[in-house]
C-alpha cells in the first residue's frame, strides 16, 4: 500500500519546479515594490501650488535666478542698436540690415537670423514699403513715429507685435523672429514669423497603408495643427498651446474636442505637462517618458503616430493629442493594449477583411512574444506533448547540434536582431537587400555548420515576420524585448516557466494604467459594449457609441 502511495508523490525535480514557480513571482513582486519605494523616495518633488500650465510664478522664478532686471528700448537709435549688438554677442548668423525710412527720414535696422525668415516677404512688405513708399511730412514726424502708427498704417502684415524690453527682444531674435528698430520709436516691432526651410508633406514612413490618406505630419507645429483643421470643419476642436523647456523653449499643443473629451482627463494631461521641467525637449519621446504613469513598465503608455487621420479619429473617441514643435510624431493619450494592434486601414476596408487583418495581428503578436519560449519548452522539457512523427523529424534535424536548445535559439535571435538594427541604420538603397541577404547567408551557413537545426530557423523566421505585423513600431520593440525574458523562463522551468511568464505579463498589464484608464480594458474591467472594436471590427453602422472606458461627455457618436 505504501509503495502505491509513494508512487503518486511527484519526483524531486517536479517539486523543485513547483517551488520555483511559487518563489519567483513572490521575489519579483517584492523587488518591484522595493524599487518603487526607493525611486519614489529619491524622485519625489514638491507639488506646485498651482497646476495651471506654464504658471507665471514658475517662469518668473527661473528668470529671477538667471537674469538681472532688463532695460527698456529707449528710442535712441545709436544706444539701442549698440545694446542689441552687445546682447546678441558673437552670433555670426545674426544679420543687421540698416536703411532709412522715407516717410520720416529716420534710420532703421532689421535684425534677423540667416535662414529663419521669409526673404521675399521681408523685401516686399517691409523694406519696399518703408524705403520707397510715403512722403516726408515734418509737421507729423514727431507724433507719427510710434509703434501703433507703423503697425496700423504702414506695415501690411498679418503677424506683427510690439516688444519694449531689450531682453525679450534678444530672445525673440534668437528664436528666429525678425526685429524692426526705427529711430525715435520707443520699443521695437517683431514682423512676420520664423519661417525657415521645411520638409514637404509626404506619406508617413513608419505607418504605411495601402488604402488611406497619403499625408503625414512634418516637423513644423503650425503645419501639423493646420492638417488637423483640414480633416474637416469642426468648431469644437480646440488646441491649447504650452511652452516647454527651461533653457531652450519649444511650443507644445494639446488638441481635443471640447464637447467630447473627459474634463478630468484633460485636467490631468494639462497638470502633467505643466510639471515638465527639462532644459530641452528634442522630440515627443521626451514628453512621453515625462508624463507616463509607470516608467518602469516596458509597455508604452502613449501612442505615437505620424498620421493626422489617426489623431482626429482618436479625438472623436474622447482621447487627447499632444503635438510638439520639431517632430512629426504626435502622442495620443490614453492608450490601451488593443489600440496598439489596430490600424486605420481596418476602418477603411469593409468589416470582414478588417476583422481578419486584426485577428492576424493578434496571432502575430502572440507568436512574436511566445514562439521561441514554446519551442524551448517543448524540445527541452516536454517532447511528449509533440506528435510522434514531428518529434522524430525534429530529432533528426538536431543530430550533431552541439548546443542545447536555449543556446541555439539565443544565437539565431541575437543574429536576427543585429541584422534588423543594421538594416535600419544602413542607407536606404542597400538596407533592405543587406537584411535579406544577411539573413539567408547566416541562416544557411549556421545550418550547414551544424550550429543550429533547420527547424529552429523556421521558428525564428516565423517569429521575426510576426513581429513585423504589429502596426506600432514601439509595441514591436517591447514584444522583442520580452521575448528574451520568456526564453529564460522556459529554459529554467519549461512549460511551467512559459505559463508563469505569460501570467506575469497578464498581471502587469492588468495593473497598468494610462492616464487612469486600465491598459487591458475592455477585458479588465469587463466592458462587453466595447468588444465590438477589439478582436473584431464590427460594421460601422453598429458602432454608434464611443468607448465606455473614455467616460466622454457625449456617449453617442451620432447624437
Amino acid at each position: 500500500m505504501w509503495s502505491k502511495i509513494i508512487s503518486y508523490i511527484p519526483s524531486w525535480s517536479t517539486l523543485f519546479q513547483a517551488g520555483l514557480a511559487l518563489i519567483i513571482p513572490l521575489g519579483i513582486y517584492y523587488i518591484n515594490t522595493s524599487i518603487y519605494s526607493f525611486v519614489g523616495s529619491k524622485g519625489a518633488k514638491p507639488k506646485h501650488s498651482s497646476d495651471r500650465p506654464l504658471s507665471d510664478e514658475h517662469n518668473e522664478g527661473h528668470a529671477d535666478q538667471q537674469h538681472e532686471p532688463s532695460s527698456k528700448i529707449s528710442g535712441n537709435y545709436d544706444s539701442d542698436l549698440k545694446s542689441i549688438r552687445e546682447a546678441i554677442g558673437e552670433n555670426s548668423d545674426v544679420h543687421f540690415r540698416e536703411f532709412v525710412v522715407k516717410k520720416f527720414h529716420a534710420r532703421s535696422v532689421l535684425v534677423f537670423i540667416e535662414g529663419m525668415q521669409d526673404e521675399e516677404l521681408m523685401n516686399k512688405q517691409v523694406l519696399q514699403v518703408l524705403m520707397f513708399e510715403g512722403q516726408q511730412d515734418p509737421q507729423e514726424q514727431q507724433e507719427s513715429i510710434s509703434n501703433s502708427f507703423i503697425k496700423d498704417s504702414l506695415m501690411p502684415l498679418t503677424q506683427i507685435s510690439e516688444v519694449a524690453d531689450m531682453e525679450d527682444l534678444q530672445e525673440s531674435i534668437l528664436l528666429g523672429h525678425t526685429a524692426l528698430l526705427i529711430e525715435g520709436m520707443k520699443g521695437a516691432l517683431l514682423v512676420g514669423s520664423p519661417n525657415g526651410s521645411i520638409r514637404s508633406v509626404n506619406e508617413p514612413t513608419s505607418e504605411a497603408l495601402l488604402r488611406g490618406p497619403r499625408i503625414g505630419f512634418t516637423e513644423v507645429l503650425s503645419e501639423n495643427t493646420s492638417m488637423l483643421r483640414r480633416q474637416g470643419l469642426n468648431k469644437s476642436l480646440e488646441m491649447k498651446k504650452f511652452q516647454v523647456g527651461s533653457r531652450i523653449k519649444k511650443d507644445l499643443v494639446v488638441a481635443y474636442i471640447k464637447d467630447i473629451v473627459n474634463l478630468d482627463l484633460l485636467e490631468e494631461v494639462n497638470r502633467r505637462i505643466s510639471k515638465i521641467d527639462m532644459d530641452f525637449l528634442a522630440e515627443s519621446g521626451y514628453v512621453e517618458q515625462l508624463i507616463e504613469d509607470n516608467y518602469l513598465s516596458p509597455f508604452q503608455q502613449a501612442h505615437n503616430t505620424e498620421r493626422p487621420d489617426r489623431v482626429i479619429n482618436a479625438l472623436l473617441e474622447g482621447r487627447i493629442a499632444i503635438l510638439l514643435d520639431g517632430t512629426p510624431f504626435a502622442l495620443i493619450v490614453p492608450v490601451t493594449f488593443s489600440m496598439l494592434l489596430q490600424s486605420p486601414e481596418d476602418y477603411y476596408e469593409r468589416w470582414i477583411p478588417g476583422t481578419l487583418l486584426r485577428l492576424l495581428r493578434f496571432c502575430g503578436a502572440f507568436i512574436a512574444l511566445m514562439g521561441p519560449a514554446l519551442y524551448i519548452s517543448f524540445i527541452s522539457f516536454h517532447p511528449g506533448l509533440i506528435p510522434t512523427k514531428l518529434v522524430i523529424s525534429i530529432i533528426e534535424t538536431r543530430q550533431g547540434v552541439p548546443f542545447p536548445s536555449v543556446i541555439e535559439v539565443m544565437i539565431l535571435e541575437i543574429s536576427i536582431e543585429i541584422l534588423r538594427e543594421a538594416g535600419i541604420r544602413l542607407p536606404k538603397p542597400i538596407g533592405p537587400a543587406m537584411g535579406i541577404v544577411g539573413g539567408l547567408v547566416i541562416g544557411d551557413a549556421a545550418v550547414n555548420a551544424g550550429i543550429v537545426s533547420p527547424f529552429l530557423v523556421i521558428v525564428v523566421s516565423v517569429t521575426a515576420i510576426s513581429s513585423f505585423s504589429i502596426p506600432t513600431y514601439s509595441a514591436g520593440i517591447t514584444l522583442r524585448l520580452l521575448r528574451f525574458v520568456g526564453m529564460l523562463f522556459a529554459a529554467l522551468l519549461g512549460m511551467f516557466g512559459t505559463i508563469l511568464f505569460f501570467l506575469l505579463i497578464c498581471i502587469h498589464l492588468t495593473k497598468l494604467k494610462s492616464f487612469g484608464v486600465p491598459y487591458v480594458t475592455p477585458f479588465s474591467p469587463m466592458r462587453l459594449s466595447d468588444w465590438k472594436d477589439v478582436f473584431i471590427r464590427a460594421p460601422i453602422s453598429m458602432m454608434k457609441r464611443r468607448p465606455v472606458m473614455m467616460k466622454t461627455q457625449q456617449k453617442k457618436r451620432r447624437p
